[in-house]
C-alpha cells in the first residue's frame, strides 16, 4: 500500500459475501454424500474398468439343478488329463524307487523277489515313493483347479462344515467311532478269508520301522490324500454326469482296486475293500462333505494301526501267517 492510495487502513475490512457453497441447504449437502462404495468408471464400451494386473474374480458357477456340493468346474477332459497324470506319475515313482534299490543290491540280475525283500530292508525307500505319488496328484489338481479358475483349494473339492442334514449326523464322533467300528467287522470277515502268504504289504511288516512308517502314512497322510481324491475329485464328477448311486458304486469300486495291488489281487480282500469305499463314498453322499468320508477313514485306519501295534507288542512279535 502506497500513500497515494485513497483506502483508509484502519476502516474495517468489508464483509465476505457467502459463496454459492455455503448457501447450499442441508438437502443439497446430503444430496453430495456417498453411502457405500461407488460405481465403477466403465469403459467407453459400457464394461467396467479393471485394475491392470488385477484379474477379475470367476464368477460363482451357476448350474441349477445341481446339488451345491455337485457344482464343480472341472469335467471329463479335465479326468483324462489327470488319469494321464497320475498314470506317468505312478510309473516315474515306481522306476526311481526301484532303480534306487537295484543300485543298492549286489546281484547282477536281482529276481522280483529279490527286491520285494531288499524293498522291506530299506521300507523308507517304497513308502517315500508313495507319498512322493500323493504329493504330485495332490499338486496337480491344486494347479489345475483352485490356482487356474482362481478358487478356493479345501471348499472347491467337498471340504465343508458337517451341518444337520436328512439321515446324516452332525456330530463328527459319530463318523470316527463309525470308522473303528468298520474296521472292526472288516478284520472279522477278512479272517474268514483265505490269503496267500507274503503278501506285498506284508513285506513292509518284515521290518519295525517299516511297520511304523507304513502305520504313520496310513493315519496322518493316507485318509488326508484319499478321500480329497476319491470323495472330493471323482464322487461329484461321477454323480453330476452319471446319478448319486453310480457314482458312489464307481468310485467305491476304483477305491478297492487302487488297494488291490497291495493286496496280491486277493479278490477277497479287494472285495471287502470295495464295500468300506462305498461306505465312505456314501456317507460323502448324505452328508454333502468329504469330511464325513474322512472321519469314517481316520478312525478305521486309526483302529488297524492300534490293534496292530497292540497285538505285536510294538512290532516286536509278528503273529505267524495263517
Amino acid at each position: 500500500m502506497s500513500f497515494f492510495d485513497d483506502s483508509n487502513p484502519l476502516a474495517p475490512d468489508p464483509p465476505i459475501e457467502p459463496s454459492n457453497d455455503t448457501q447450499n441447504s442441508p438437502d443439497d449437502l446430503a444430496a453430495k454424500i456417498v453411502v457405500g462404495a461407488p460405481e465403477p468408471a466403465l469403459e467407453p464400451s459400457g464394461e467396467p474398468m479393471m485394475l491392470a494386473g488385477v484379474p477379475p474374480s470367476p464368477p460363482p458357477p451357476h448350474q441349477p439343478g445341481v446339488p451345491e456340493d455337485l457344482r464343480i468346474p472341472w469335467g471329463w477332459p479335465h479326468f483324462a488329463a489327470f488319469l494321464i497324470f497320475g498314470i506317468v506319475s505312478f510309473i516315474l515313482t515306481q522306476v526311481g524307487a526301484t532303480l534306487y534299490l537295484l543300485s543298492q543290491s549286489h546281484d547282477t540280475h536281482p529276481t522280483q523277489k529279490d527286491l520285494e525283500h531288499l524293498a522291506a530292508s530299506k521300507p523308507i525307500i517304497p513308502i517315500t515313493a508313495n507319498v512322493l505319488l500323493y504329493a504330485l496328484i495332490i499338486l496337480f489338481l491344486y494347479v489345475s483347479i483352485p490356482i487356474l479358475k482362481n478358487l478356493p483349494f479345501w471348499r472347491t473339492f467337498g471340504w465343508r462344515k458337517l451341518m444337520p442334514a436328512p439321515g446324516a449326523p452332525s456330530n463328527p464322533w459319530l463318523y470316527f467311532a463309525g470308522g473303528i467300528g468298520l474296521s472292526l467287522c472288516v478284520a472279522i470277515v477278512s479272517s474268514r478269508i483265505k490269503t496267500p502268504e507274503n503278501l506285498p504289504i506284508e513285506e513292509l511288516f518284515k521290518s519295525r520301522v517299516g511297520a511304523f512308517l507304513l502305520m504313520g502314512m496310513a493315519v496322518l497322510i493316507a485318509p488326508l490324500v484319499e478321500e480329497t481324491v476319491f470323495r472330493g475329485y471323482l464322487y461329484p464328477l461321477f454323480a453330476k454326469n452319471l446319478g448319486a448311486v453310480p457314482g458312489i458304486v464307481i468310485t467305491g469300486v476304483l477305491f478297492g482296486l487302487m488297494h488291490a495291488p497291495q493286496l496280491g489281487w486277493t479278490w477277497g480282500l479287494v472285495a471287502m475293500l470295495i464295500t468300506v469305499g462305498i461306505i465312505f463314498t456314501f456317507a460323502r453322499a448324505r452328508s454333502g462333505t468329504v469330511l464325513a468320508s474322512y472321519l469314517l477313514h481316520l478312525g478305521y485306519n486309526s483302529m488297524i494301526a492300534v490293534t496292530a501295534i497292540v497285538a505285536t507288542h510294538g512290532f516286536t512279535k509278528m503273529p505267524p501267517h495263517p
